[in-house]
This record gives structure tokens, sequence and C-alpha cells, in this order.
């Protein structure tokens, strides 16, 4: 179910996503925080790159939660170093792990002090890799979601394992990409898309009016996936 929220500017839109964000990460506390084992008291909010969510994620950082027992992670992200200008846990730490935010620990998706096929292999291994609470997610204008690109390879794998991560090579996009799958992406229990433009909504429209081969009209076809879609026109 797709729940379309509109906005006609980019702050408003940044500060009701953090808002919203902040009040289900708060739920999300609240109900671990009686947990006998500490580790179970954390949460985790899986969060994109680029430049849209910069004002939101600036917004989220200054929000008093109690961040020590937030667990910050990406959606997807290059398979490249963290002090590459594409890397998406440098742009984390840029706009996201600052102000009250710093306090959170951050689960970096990338190593690329090992090959890509074993690091990804190694991180469905991981225990402690837990699923989202919280993700916020964004598009591009071919439909993709994460890095679950159509024209990859490994498209027919992102949406069909139930491992929780895969390396996707996209043809018509820079770097080898690390990403969520498609199963992982549907089982996070509260999930959030920023967009902006009339290009992307219309993009949004028609995937979700019926299905079509790019990852954001197979997520929003699921009939048990909620997604609430924070969209601005500028």
């Amino acid at each position: 179910m797709i729940q379309l929220h509109t906005f006609d500017d980019q702050r408003a839109q940044s500060d009701a996503l953090a808002k919203a964000t902040g009040d289900a990460l708060q739920a999300c506390l609240a109900a671990r925080a009686g947990a006998a084992n500490p580790a179970q008291r954390h949460v985790t909010l899986a969060v994109s790159g680029g430049s849209s969510p910069r004002p939101f994620l600036q917004t989220l950082s200054t929000q008093t939660f109690d961040w020590p027992r937030i667990d910050v992670t990406l959606v997807d992200d290059r398979w490249v170093p963290d002090t590459d200008p594409d890397s998406n846990s440098r742009f984390a730490h840029e706009y996201m792990l600052q102000n009250a935010a710093a306090q959170a620990r951050f689960r970096p998706l990338v190593d690329i002090s090992q090959p890509l096929e074993a690091w990804v292999a190694a991180l469905n291994r991981d225990a402690t890799r837990k699923l989202p609470d919280v993700a916020v997610l964004g598009m591009g204008e071919d439909g993709h979601t994460a890095s679950i690109f159509a024209d990859a390879p490994e498209w027919d794998v992102a949406i069909t394992t139930q491992d929780h991560f895969v390396a996707v090579h996209p043809g018509a996009a820079p770097h080898a990409r690390i990403s969520w799958s498609m199963s992982a992406l549907k089982r996070i229990d509260r999930l959030f898309l920023l967009i902006a433009g009339q290009k992307k909504l219309d993009v949004l429209n028609a995937a979700v009016a019926a299905p079509q081969k790019n990852a954001i009209s197979t997520l929003a076809n699921d009939k048990g996936v909620k997604l609430d879609v924070y969209w601005c026109a500028n």
C-alpha cells in the first residue's frame, strides 16, 4: 500500500519526514527498552545517499533520541573507499552522524579490504546485521531503489533471494554496489520513500499502476508492503 504525502517545498518535506522517521524510531526504542539482553534494546535505521536526503538527515541528526541505542546503516553503497566522493558511507558521516546523532553506532556496508562477493557472503552470515526497523529509500528515474537495478546481471537474484544482501553491477551506473535485497526491503516494518520532482512522481505512479521491471514497481505492488512516500514538487 502506498500513502503519498505531498509538499510544495523541500524544507517542509524534510521536516515532515524527519518527524515521521523520528516517531517511528521512538516507538521502536520504547518497545525494546525492557529487553533483558542489551543488544536487543538497539534499533536499526537505514538511510540513503544522494543530494535529496541531505536536509532531512541534517534535521534528523539534531533530534534528541537515545542515539547510543540506534544503529545507523545504509540502504546501499558503492564498492569504493569511504574517502571516495561517491561513497554513501562518507555521505552518512558528513550529513547524518553529526550533532546528537554522532552518538549512534554506524554499520557500514563496504569493506574493500576483501573481495566483493566474499564480503557480501560475510554480511549474510553475520547474525548481528539485523533487518532495519526503519528505512528511508530513494528512487532513480529508471525506477531503481536501493541498488536494485533492472539492467544489472544480478536483477533476478536481487528480487528473489532470501539473503539480506546482494552484490550488484549496474549496467548504466558507475561502480559495483552492495544493496539490501528486495525480500529484505519488503520485511522492513517502517518504510519511507523520499523523492522530488514531477518526473519521479510519474515514474512512481506508472510503477504502481501496473507491474514493471523495476525495483520500485516490484516493491510497491507487493500487497504486504506499506510505503510512505514523501514527495516534493520542487
